[in-house]
């Protein structure tokens, strides 16, 4: 039976001083694709004076343009929606003949469509050794996809980095550790090498506890959860695009609600805009609650 949760994430600034605030643009709004339904959105977000242009970026991606025509000692948004958990099988797909073995190539026209997600952007000496180091005899390509996703799980630690930005490929494989942006640009990378048309995903992950103890194997979490995440997907003929959470080694389910699917983090951060020079202090939350 279906599950409907309402998630809550809230992102305020408060400033020192009255500041301009430059033009936002703002990411936190599920993707065409995200295959679980949403039942309602809203975004609000304070100052009340702004305007606000509803747009689609080059890949398809929701994004919301503000601009704030006076000065503000704060900044505040406000995301709610509700979605309905309806179970999903990851590995409910068609796969062409062409694709179902690797290594396997793009029909010419296609590959021409999926260049953006073929480009190999980092070509260190550690990067290309681990690639190579991967077994590329003919098989099945689900296995193969299953095995690279749980081996990027194993050889690479998670933390919770608050810094900004992304490790380069090198750094995350010399420190065995990153966060979950930076395996998943891992994962994108190696994909890439690997021949295959690989983006980089943001976007929420809800994971809800168990309501009884698993007997015989892992439980999952102990209460309701929701945070931002990151993972890859992989473009297979047939199939389309299908995801791979790196920091839990499986396949993405209906937990998975993705906000921007780019070619590369850059342009999937959940909110970029500047101020005037002040000093800003920063709340954050994000919350699942189950609808009754």
């Amino acid at each position: 039976m279906a599950i409907q949760v309402a998630i809550r994430h809230n992102t305020e600034y408060e400033f020192d001083r009255p500041v301009p605030i430059h033009p936002h643009v703002v990411r936190l709004r599920p993707g065409p694709h995200c295959r679980t339904p949403i039942k309602s959105y809203s975004l609000k977000v304070a100052p009340e004076n702004h305007f606000v242009n509803w747009q689609q970026d080059p890949f398809g991606n929701h994004l919301a343009r503000f601009v704030f025509p006076e000065k503000s000692r704060s900044l505040k948004l406000h995301v709610e929606l509700v979605a309905e958990l309806v179970m999903v099988n990851p590995f409910d797909f068609f796969l062409e003949e062409s694709a179902e073995t690797f290594p396997f190539s793009y029909d010419p026209l296609l590959k021409s469509d999926l260049a953006p997600y073929l480009k190999i952007s980092e070509r260190g000496k550690q990067l290309v050794g681990w690639v190579k180091g991967i077994d590329r005899q003919k098989m099945a390509v689900v296995p193969f996809l299953v095995g690279i996703n749980q081996h990027i799980q194993q050889y690479v630690e998670y933390e919770r980095r608050l810094e900004e930005g992304v490790q380069r490929c090198e750094e995350t494989l010399t420190l065995k550790r990153g966060s979950c942006r930076d395996s998943a640009w891992l994962l994108v990378q190696v994909l890439r090498h690997l021949g295959l048309a690989a983006r980089f995903v943001s976007g929420y992950l809800v994971q809800l506890g168990s309501d009884s103890k698993s007997v015989g194997r892992p439980s999952g979490p102990d209460g309701d959860f929701t945070d931002l995440h990151a993972w890859a997907e992989v473009f297979l003929p047939g199939a389309g695009w299908i995801g791979l959470d790196q920091t839990s080694g499986l396949f993405v389910g209906e937990g998975h609600l993705p906000l921007a699917c780019t070619p590369a983090p850059t342009s999937a951060a959940a909110i970029t805009g500047a101020t005037g020079i002040c000093k800003t202090t920063l709340t954050f939350s994000n919350t699942v609650e189950r609808i009754p």
